[in-house]
């Protein structure tokens, strides 16, 4: 399963526009793994827990999955809290640490509210394979250990 779930992170990390996880329970390991291999994550407020299990059922984590997390978790404590601890973090938490963009009320306002971005990021109307290579550039650790090749791309549309 660690080699196939590469393949998915993978494909999500070099895909040509903007992804938005819409979060409406809980992201528990290679679920929150999916949700940090997203652009932009929202999350449900009352139903929301971040976790990885993996110290709680005695696995160790893919070398992707840490630097995944490396990359989506800026704090080293709340790493170490997460990862080693394996601590819930309840959805304002997770706002307040810049891992999801907002938490919502309900199902519906989290919906809403990923529509809401993905439509404004649409009108942007950027290149995707811009997109998708820097995308690349912003987590090289993590792309490096999935095999994805960064390419440059010179077509400036000024």
């Amino acid at each position: 399963m660690v080699e196939s779930f590469k393949l998915i992170i993978g494909a999500f990390l070099s895909l040509t526009m903007p992804t938005i996880a819409a979060m409406t329970g809980h992201a528990v390991a290679a679920g929150l793994m999916l949700a940090f291999s997203h652009d932009y994550v929202f999350m449900r407020r009352d139903k929301g827990v971040l976790y990885m299990s993996e110290i709680d059922i005695g696995l160790t984590l893919p070398d992707y999955f840490i630097a995944l997390v490396i990359a989506k978790i800026s704090s080293a404590s709340a790493r170490r809290e997460s990862l080693m601890c394996g601590r819930k973090i309840r959805e304002d938490e997770a706002v307040k640490m810049g891992i999801v963009e907002a938490a919502h009320d309900n199902e519906d306002e989290v919906r809403k509210a990923s529509v809401r971005l993905g439509e404004e990021l649409t009108k942007r109307n950027w290149k995707g394979e811009v997109y998708a290579e820097t995308r690349k550039g912003l987590y090289p650790e993590v792309c490096d250990m999935l095999g994805l090749v960064r390419n440059a791309i010179a077509t400036p549309s000024i």
